[in-house]
């Protein structure tokens, strides 16, 4: 048989798997706003008291029917404590490596830092408002980025009235900064 349909180990232990969200990198901080620490907080909370227990109790039920090979529910159940578990893990390690900023306390205020919330006018005069939150909060929709992303870089350490040139694919683009506010962002 050829290797291409055989199932080789990738070598990576299941703790060492991210299911979603940005990867950190070893030892990292994660910069959280107080309500980003306490979604994470209640998410984990939520698995770890309600969900899994929920899930437990099925999988011992089906497996008490006897026959686990053709037990959809066990087989289900098996599969979905696998995923909670895995994103426990996830969430664990992202909450001990969390470090909290809270914007109402910012020192600087004149300067663009973690957890400001930044009006921006770009070159035909629009202007756009974005606070700059955790990986694990941000919402571009929303108007939540990423500390990391390519404008929040391109911010960090401006004041009012600078000029910052955002690179993208698109090519770069001049945006003004044109107010700069630590304000509780929800």
């Amino acid at each position: 048989m050829s290797k291409a349909f055989t199932k080789e180990d990738s070598g990576s232990s299941p703790e060492e798997e991210i299911p979603e969200g940005e990867p950190l990198a070893k030892n990292a901080k994660n910069y959280l706003t107080p309500p980003g620490f306490a979604k994470l907080q209640a998410e984990l909370h939520q698995l770890l008291h309600e969900e899994r227990p929920k899930i437990t109790a099925t999988v011992a039920w089906a497996a008490s029917n006897g026959d686990r090979s053709e037990n959809a529910d066990y087989l289900y159940g098996k599969k979905r404590l696998r995923e909670i578990d895995r994103k426990i893990r996830f969430l664990s390690q992202r909450l001990e490596h969390s470090e909290v900023v809270d914007p109402l306390r910012a020192q600087k205020k004149d300067q663009v830092f973690f957890g400001a919330t930044v009006t921006l006018e770009d070159e035909k005069g629009m202007q756009k408002t974005y606070s700059i939150v955790g990986i694990d909060e941000a919402n571009p929709s929303l108007g939540k980025i990423s500390w990391i992303s390519p404008l929040a870089k391109a911010l960090l350490k401006s004041r009012q009235g600078d000029l910052v040139t955002l690179r993208s694919p698109k090519g770069d683009q001049e945006l003004e900064v044109i107010k700069i506010a630590y304000i509780e962002i929800l």
